[in-house]
C-alpha cells in the first residue's frame, strides 16, 4: 500500500480493495514503526482517524456520495488549526494551546473525506530550513538520517518521504514547502499568494505565508489543489475566483512551452546540482520545450529583502504571543511587565527571538526609511523582473536548492542558513506558484536534489500540469528510502 499515489489509494478504496479502516490502520502501524527513526509527527491522531475511517466505510456502504480526497490519511503542520487538538507550531509557547476552530484548509479537506492523521513537526513559528529550530524534538531525513529533512515543513516531508502518509500539509513562507521537498524527494507546491486561504494558518509573514500540499507526486498534488484552491470570506486576501479542476484540464504535452533560465543568476552554483538542473532542462527540451535565458540578476538581493520584510512581519505577528491571551505563561512573574518579558524569555527559542529583534530593528524610527521601506522598493522590482521575464516564456525553471540536504548541526552561521533560500524566496516576494519535484540522487550519498518550476500568478493548474509531464521522465522516477521499504510483499 505505502507503494501507492494518494489518487491510487483513492481508487483502490472506491473500488472496494481496501477499507478506509485497512488504510488507517495500515498507515498507523508504519507510522509506529517507522517514526521512531524519522522523528516527523508531533501527535498522532489513532481514535480520531480510526472513527473517521469507520464512518467513511459506513457512507460507501450506504451507497452515499463521496469526496474527492476519500480514503487518504494526511499529515498536517503543526501550524495549522485543527479544531479542539493542540497546535503547537513546535514552540515551548504553545504546548497548551488547543485550537478552538478548523482552518478553512482543513474544513475543505474534511467536506471531501480526508482522513487526518496526525500533526508533523517544524521549524517553530516556521522560522527555519532545517526542523533544527523546533523546540520539541528532532525531525530526520527517510534517505539519510544524519540529514536535515529541510525546513521549515521538514515533518511534512519526511512524512511523505517515508511513506508514513501519502499527502501532507505545510506551509510556504520563503520555501518552506519547496526546500524540504527536494531534501526529501517529494513534491512540494507553493500556490499563487491568496489562491489557498490562510485562515487558521499561524501567520510568520503575513504578506508571504500559503499552505502548500507535500506528497509523491504532482498529480496528487493537483488534486488537493482542486479541493483547498478557492475563496474563502475569512480571508481578507483570499483571491476572489471559485475552484478550479486540475487534472481533467491537463494536457499530454510539453510541445510549444517556453521555459526560461536565469542562466546568470545561476552561475555560482556547485557543480553536481547544476549538471542535475542541466540534466532537467535537456529533458524539457527533448519533450519539445522551448528554453529561453531570462534576466533575473535582481535576485542576488532576494535574501537581503526577505529577510527585512519577513522579520517586519514577524516581530508584529508575534507581538500577541505574551504569556496573557496565548500560551504559557510565566510562573516567576510577580507583575505584568514581568509576565510579558519572562514569558517570552521562557516560550521563545533563539531562531525566533533573533528575527524578533531583527524585525522590531528594521521597523524602529530612524531605520525604517533605510530599511523597511526600501526593501518594500526592491520588492516592487523583483516583482517587476518576473513579469518582464513573463513575458519571454510560459514558465521559469531554476534548482530548488543550491545542495543537497545537509548534516544536522553542520551549518552553524544564521546567515549560511538563510543563503539556503536564493532560490525560493523571490517566488514568495513576488506572490507566484512554483513547485519542487524529484530531480536525481546525488553520486556521493545518494540525497535527492530537486527541479523547480515556478509561473506567472494564477496558473497554478499550468505550473502543476508540466511538472506532472517532466516528472516522470526524470532519473529519480518516485523512488523510495530504502529505510522504509517493506521487507516483506503487501
Amino acid at each position: 500500500m505505502y507503494q501507492l499515489s494518494a489518487i491510487e489509494l483513492r481508487d483502490a478504496f472506491l473500488k472496494g480493495k481496501y477499507s478506509a479502516v485497512e488504510i488507517v490502520k495500515y498507515y498507523l502501524n508504519r507510522i509506529s514503526t517507522y517514526d521512531n527513526q524519522i522523528g516527523a509527527f508531533l501527535q498522532v491522531y489513532e481514535e480520531k482517524a480510526l472513527q473517521q475511517a469507520e464512518k467513511l466505510d459506513k457512507k460507501k456502504q450506504n451507497n452515499e456520495k463521496l469526496g474527492k480526497l476519500a480514503g487518504i490519511p494526511f499529515a498536517i503542520k503543526d501550524n495549522i488549526l485543527i479544531a479542539d487538538e493542540l497546535t503547537t507550531c513546535a514552540s515551548r509557547f504553545l504546548t497548551n494551546y488547543r485550537a478552538p476552530y478548523n482552518a478553512t484548509a482543513i474544513k475543505l479537506l474534511l467536506e471531501e473525506d480526508a482522513i487526518l492523521i496526525g500533526k508533523t513537526n517544524m521549524d517553530e513559528f516556521a522560522m527555519g530550513s532545517s526542523t533544527e529550530n523546533s523546540a520539541l524534538q528532532k525531525t530526520h531525513n527517510p534517505w539519510n538520517l544524519k540529514c536535515t529533512p529541510g525546513g521549515s515543513s521538514g515533518g511534512s516531508a519526511a512524512a511523505v518521504a517515508g511513506r508514513l502518509c501519502p499527502i501532507a500539509l505545510g506551509s510556504d513562507t520563503g520555501g518552506s514547502t519547496r526546500q524540504p521537498a527536494s531534501f526529501c524527494g517529494v513534491v512540494g507546491y507553493k500556490p499563487t499568494y491568496g489562491r489557498v486561504s490562510r485562515y487558521g494558518l499561524v501567520a510568520f509573514g503575513s504578506s508571504l505565508d500559503q499552505i502548500g500540499p507535500l506528497a509523491i507526486s504532482s498529480a496528487d498534488v493537483a488534486l488537493v489543489m482542486e479541493v483547498i484552491g478557492r475563496n474563502c470570506p475569512h480571508d481578507s486576501t483570499s483571491i476572489q475566483s471559485g475552484p478550479e479542476e486540475y487534472l481533467s484540464d491537463f494536457k499530454p504535452s510539453m510541445q510549444g512551452l517556453k521555459i526560461g533560465v536565469p542562466w546568470k543568476f545561476l552561475k555560482k552554483l556547485a557543480d553536481e546540482p547544476k549538471k542535475a538542473f542541466e540534466s532537467g532542462i535537456e529533458k524539457a527540451k527533448a519533450l519539445g520545450a522551448e528554453i529561453v535565458e531570462v534576466d533575473l540578476d535582481i535576485l542576488n538581493s532576494s535574501v537581503a529583502v526577505y529577510y527585512i520584510l519577513a522579520t517586519a512581519e514577524a516581530s508584529t505577528n508575534l507581538a500577541r504571543f505574551d504569556g496573557i491571551r496565548y500560551g504559557q505563561r510565566s510562573t516567576r512573574a510577580h507583575n505584568l511587565d514581568e509576565v510579558y518579558d519572562f514569558s517570552k524569555e521562557e516560550g521563545f527559542g533563539p531562531e525566533v527571538k533573533r528575527r524578533i529583534l531583527l524585525g522590531t530593528y528594521v521597523l524602529s524610527a530612524g531605520y525604517q526609511d533605510a530599511y523597511y521601506r526600501k526593501a518594500q522598493k526592491v520588492r516592487t522590482l523583483i516583482i517587476k523582473s518576473y513579469q518582464k521575464a513573463f513575458s519571454q516564456c510560459d514558465l521559469i525553471a531554476t534548482p530548488v536548492t543550491p545542495f543537497a540536504a545537509f548534516e544536522i548541526g553542520s551549518i552553524k552561521d544564521p546567515l549560511q542558513m538563510y543563503l539556503e533560500d536564493i532560490y525560493s524566496i523571490g517566488i514568495n516576494l513576488a506572490g507566484l506558484p512554483a513547485v519542487s519535484f524529484p530531480n536525481q540522487l546525488t553520486q556521493e550519498g545518494k540525497k535527492p536534489l530537486g527541479f523547480q518550476l515556478i509561473g506567472p500568478q494564477m496558473q497554478d493548474r499550468l505550473v502543476l500540469n508540466m511538472a506532472h509531464i517532466l516528472e516522470k521522465e526524470l532519473p529519480f522516477n518516485y523512488a523510495i528510502p530504502e529505510l522504509v521499504k517493506e521487507k516483506t510483499h503487501d
